[in-house]
């Protein structure tokens, strides 16, 4: 039975990754801060993770006992918006632990545990290209491109391993982070991310990619 790790799984894109790989039977280990009545209903491993406590994050490895085939690193915050107060900054530095710091020291305490041929895959956003920045939401684009850069690192460290790191940006999601207005559902961006990552190999690792497979610009 293939396993997989996903973060920040008690709703949005998280969550609809723990129910179509569970319902496919795959063996999912759930990590969320709080879990969801949601997430419980499918039956399968939930353990608390707070991607903003250092300690925790990397302390959490210890918690994994079988070998790993793919880790999805999809926990994050779009919180705040602007950064231009005090309160905006501190915010904003807490969402560098959770988008960008908590997910690569995570990763990098699991690689010991990932099969050969296994996959990690951190949940971006085209917002975090730095070549096609439209403006706004700094924070966040920060801290999106502060992962791409760390996964890019994380790739060339896990080649010889064996194991392929890629980024993918999932599109505008329908979640509570996406809102209402967003242009496609979870179930359909999960289905259309679980084919690619299905096909990724280790020629693949470091990229930047769409749900669709195409390249995303740095």
């Amino acid at each position: 039975m293939p396993s997989v790790l996903i973060t920040g799984a008690n709703r949005g894109i998280g969550l609809e990754f723990a129910r179509q790989y569970s319902g496919d039977g795959w063996d999912v280990i759930a990590t969320t801060r709080q879990s969801s009545p949601e997430l419980d209903a499918l039956g399968v491993g939930v353990e608390t993770l707070e991607m903003a406590d250092a300690d925790a994050v990397a302390a959490f490895a210890t918690k994994v006992a079988q070998p790993l085939d793919l880790v999805i690193a999809n926990a994050g915050t779009n919180h705040p918006m602007h950064g231009e107060s005090a309160e905006d900054a501190r915010a904003w530095q807490s969402m560098m632990m959770v988008n960008a710091i908590g997910p690569y020291i995570l990763a990098s305490a699991l690689l010991p545990h990932m099969s050969d041929g296994g996959k990690m895959v951190a949940i971006s956003s085209g917002m975090g290209s730095i070549a096609d920045n439209g403006g706004g939401w700094v924070p966040y684009r920060t801290s999106k491109a502060a992962l791409n850069m760390a996964w890019s690192s994380l790739a060339l460290q896990a080649r010889g391993c064996g194991v392929a790191c890629v980024v993918l940006s999932p599109g505008w999601v329908k979640t509570r982070m996406g809102g209402a207005g967003a242009d496609i559902s979870a179930e359909q961006s999960v289905g259309d991310m679980r084919k690619l990552i299905d096909r990724l190999a280790i020629g693949d690792t470091g990229r930047f990619l769409r749900r669709d497979g195409s390249e995303l610009p740095w």
